[in-house]
């Protein structure tokens, strides 16, 4: 028998065995629906090689050389159109590709598990592959794949080769290390992914956390004398000039890993500095702003996930608020932008988390109806909590410096959530007009100052529910428009918060349900007491009376009310008060009308208070006795504007008549 004749004899021929005829063009179109993941499942498949070899190795099956660095290598071949994945790991006899690689959707990861991990897939054992489609997403970008492979119990080494019809052979190879190369043969609607930047840009999104080292050997390289890197070895060893770009000074090229074996989520927190988490963040999302501050997530069982989620720094106003958490599975990139993680109040974050009880092919509908996925999510929830819980108590000058940034965030999860609002209640802050940060607690117990003290003796044995301070939170919405009222207060010693998010009325009226004896008052809504005079003298009724008809005529509203009051500071002749509980429902109605639409008329419960400790008051009632009425209405008319002007913005007649108003009064004084 002659030698081509005894070849002929050793090779095997058939067909691969599927149920449904025409898988194959079925795989080349719909397997995935992105071509690029044929990278991922095939480089993850070598990774799973490895980490199947070491733990043979862990468990005595077999015997590896102390030392030896495992590995994985992508090498472009554009002149042969190839591509070719390569892994010294676990490798297969010819009865095992058989049984792995002719007959689809059979998984050697599920069976290696169930052998080797007592049929638990835990996170623990790393390994990725759970399904035998996989292997067969090559076929998406190939017209034939080559798996050359010597299996580490020894054999002999064993060479298959598959057209994309799905016709194969299986033969005798020469190979002598032992481990699996697939040569993916590209076919012309593939010729894309035979550009070195195409195959970088894939390895860097699906593959660059992957647990072992992943080599990218472009044709560049492959011409050349090149050596790869052992990432244990101290970069040192390697310094050059020419170093930084791969290449040793008169030696050969140095290529370097294209992933980190051991990314950050993995890490204990007691060994990553800020810095690092930082870079991580940039890494990750390419951008430049370093993020407010970052959550380390390690969940044990059920649920069994890690990951880190940032809290961006928002640049302007204007910029998106959506977030971005990449899904991971044992370190293997999923999916982009996963926020079926997160409850829509916290969009805004950005991490990754590596979930190894999700498939690597998870759906959105998946994910959705996934109540692995909502316990993901509640537990999340609370992390961000603890975050904020955390700094509030043990870092609050930094806390104070983000509070800005993630007010809105905070109040709007408040709103949404009760239970995190039970868990940040004593963490939220307010900001105050002079640029200092109070709790709710600590603004109320300095407003009561000396009565607190009084009455802490009384309350010594009751709750501590019961300990939370009661009082009022005045608050401006407009710290330049509302100037005046906010001197006012901080003259008497009151300090004010600042709440200027159109959220705000809601996130207001919520505190005031959610806790008891607490009311929040803008400055131009109530006059404190604190502000008056203790022993003020008041105005004449008739007196009074005379003015309230003056100032309803020169204001033009017959439902504007005057009052009298004696004031501390006796420069401000008048203040103009817009009932709290109507400027909320008139803020509501803004908020939720459709943009340009009018909105009807509401009663106007506004109260001019008069300082009679002002002089302008007195001229005011000489004027009132006098006959001069052009002067008087012309002096009551601008008394009433500079109010309104206090108060609010004028409106473009407002403002006409002001000016108005002025210009007579200085021809008639």
């Amino acid at each position: 028998m002659s030698s081509e004749e005894l070849k002929n004899e050793t090779v095997k021929k058939g067909g691969i065995s599927v149920e449904t005829a025409h898988i194959f063009p079925v795989i080349k179109k719909w397997l995935y629906s992105d071509k690029d993941i044929f990278i991922r499942e095939i480089v993850s498949n070598a990774s799973d090689a490895v980490v199947k070899l070491k733990r043979l190795n862990s468990l005595g099956e077999i015997s590896v050389p102390e030392g030896e660095r495992f590995r994985v290598t992508v090498e472009l071949d554009k002149t042969a159109g190839t591509i070719t994945v390569t892994d010294n790991g676990i490798g297969m006899t010819e009865e095992e590709l058989e049984k792995y690689l002719c007959s689809i959707a059979l998984s050697g990861a599920l069976d290696f598990i169930q052998k080797y991990e007592d049929g638990k897939a835990d996170a623990g054992n790393g390994i990725i592959g759970h399904f035998g489609l996989g292997f067969y997403s090559s076929f998406m970008v190939s017209d034939t794949v080559e798996v050359d492979t010597l299996s580490c119990r020894g054999g002999k080494a064993v060479h298959w080769t598959c057209v994309d019809a799905g016709d194969y052979e299986i033969s005798e190879s020469d190979r002598t290390e032992r481990g699996t190369s697939v040569i993916m043969h590209i076919s012309e609607d593939g010729r894309e992914y035979l550009d070195e930047g195409k195959i970088r840009s894939v390895l860097d999104k699906y593959c660059s956390f992957m647990p072992v080292d992943i080599y990218f050997i472009s044709d560049e390289d492959s011409e050349k004398d090149y050596v790869l890197a052992d990432p244990a070895a101290p970069k040192e060893e390697e310094s050059s000039d020419d170093a930084a770009e791969g290449e040793k000074k008169d030696g050969p090229v140095v290529i370097r890993p294209v992933n980190d074996t051991v990314p950050l989520w993995n890490r204990p927190q007691s060994e990553i500095s800020d810095e690092e988490y930082n870079t991580f963040y940039h890494k990750l999302f390419n951008d430049y702003d370093d993020p407010l501050f970052h959550i380390h997530i390690n969940a044990d069982y059920p649920l069994n996930f890690k990951g880190i989620l940032y809290f961006p720094k928002i640049r302007t106003e204007t910029q998106s608020l959506e977030g971005e958490v990449k899904l991971f599975y044992n370190q293997v990139f999923v999916a982009d932008n996963i926020k079926e993680v997160l409850p829509d109040y916290l969009l805004m974050l950005r991490g990754a988390l590596d979930c190894p009880e999700l498939p690597l092919n998870v759906s959105r509908s998946y994910l959705q109806d996934s109540a692995y996925v909502k316990r993901i999510a509640q537990f999340i929830v609370k992390k961000v909590a603890d975050k904020l819980n955390s700094l509030a108590m043990n870092d609050r000058e930094k806390y104070e410096k983000v509070y800005d940034d993630i007010r809105i965030f905070i109040e709007y999860a408040c709103l949404r959530e009760k239970k995190f609002y039970d868990r940040v209640k004593d963490s939220l802050l307010l900001k105050l007009t002079d640029g200092s940060f109070k709790t709710f607690d600590e603004y109320l117990k300095d407003a009561a100052g000396d009565r607190e003290e009084k009455s802490a003796d009384e309350n010594a044995d009751a709750s501590a529910d019961e300990k939370k301070p009661e009082g009022t939170v005045y608050y401006a919405t407009d710290t330049a428009m509302q100037t005046q009222y906010i001197r006012l207060l901080n003259d008497a010693g009151i300090k004010v918060a600042v709440f200027d998010l159109m959220l705000d009325s809601q996130y207001l009226t919520s505190i005031e349900q959610n806790r008891q004896g607490i009311h929040f008052v803008r400055v131009d809504a109530d006059i404190s007491d604190a502000l008056k005079s203790a022993d003020g003298k008041k105005a004449d009724e008739d007196m009074l009376k005379k003015l309230g008809e003056l100032f309803k005529k020169v204001s033009g509203s017959e439902k504007l009310r005057v009052s009298a009051e004696e004031l501390k500071n006796a420069e401000v002749p008048a203040v103009l008060i817009i009932g709290e509980q109507q400027r909320r429902f008139e803020d509501m109605m803004k908020l939720y009308s459709a943009p340009g639409e009018k909105l009807p008329d509401m009663p106007i419960d506004a109260t001019l208070t008069l300082n009679t400790a002002c002089p302008v008051f007195g001229r005011l009632c000489g004027l009132a006795e006098s006959d001069d009425t052009e002067k008087t209405e012309s002096f009551a008319a601008f008394v009433y504007r500079l109010a309104l002007l206090a108060q609010k913005k004028l409106t473009a007649a407002e403002m006409t008549a002001f000016l108005s108003d002025s210009y007579r009064l200085l021809g008639l004084f």
